[in-house]
């Protein structure tokens, strides 16, 4: 594998804008030439060197210079170059090598949009996901409204040190709910006293899918009920 080091130079600020604007297009390494044309590397820097001079007086930059670290681990001076820089310094190769390098480009292009459009439906989704997030979460306020100030059997358990489970457990030997449909319910007879209120919780499934579940959540009257039912044996005062 090659590892490759930008080489910090003085440039000019024409040279420093260039360099900038060809951090945003793809390149190809003076290794990667020479094995595409099946030259030396060695020979490869030297036709690059020796066409750098006329390229720098029209385009106002040089090529970009790096090094990489040979299988010894020792660094060696190599080229980064872009699409028409690359293509600039095919002129001086014969029709085969040209051929190989155009289609080695139009390879990379294509690589390269594909990961641009891959990015940017991931960004889109991320988008969306947002978006929805947004509609169910005012949704829910709405439809939540009327369980705000409302405490979970855990917030209530809590008090006595007991858990959930321990809680629901007692509620179900008192005869005051059941478990019916997956969720606990109040007994016909405590219903519509204002004891309990229904809470809609929103939650994703692994593949992605929208779940809704509705659970019971006391009032404060409910909570006083449990409290006296806990420490009295009944639930009025």
């Amino acid at each position: 594998m090659i590892t490759t080091t930008v080489i910090s130079t003085t440039t000019s600020l024409s040279t420093r804008k260039a360099s900038q604007r060809n951090q945003q297009l793809a390149h190809m390494t003076s290794l990667e030439i020479a094995e595409i044309c099946g030259k030396q590397h060695n020979h490869v820097l030297r036709d690059i060197r020796s066409m750098e001079p006329a390229w720098e007086k029209v385009n106002g930059s040089k090529f970009g210079l790096i090094e990489y670290k040979d299988l010894r681990g020792r660094l060696k001076p190599c080229y980064s170059l872009t699409k028409t820089e690359c293509l600039y310094i095919a002129t001086k190769y014969d029709d085969e090598m040209r051929a190989k390098l155009v289609l080695r480009w139009e390879q990379l292009e294509m690589e390269r949009l594909t990961q641009h459009q891959s990015m940017r439906l991931l960004t889109t989704k991320q988008e969306v996901l947002h978006e929805s997030e947004e509609i169910v979460g005012e949704q829910l306020d709405e439809v939540n409204e009327a369980s705000d100030g409302c405490l979970t059997v855990t917030e209530i358990a809590a008090i006595y040190n007991m858990t959930a489970h321990d809680l629901n457990s007692f509620l179900v030997d008192m005869k005051i709910q059941r478990w019916q449909c997956g969720q606990y319910r109040l007994l016909p007879k405590y219903e519509g006293l204002g004891l309990t209120a229904d809470r809609l919780n929103v939650s994703y499934s692994l593949k992605g899918k929208l779940k809704y579940e509705t659970y019971l959540v006391w009032t404060e009257k409910g909570r006083d009920f449990i409290v006296n039912l806990i420490e009295n044996g009944h639930g009025w005062d």
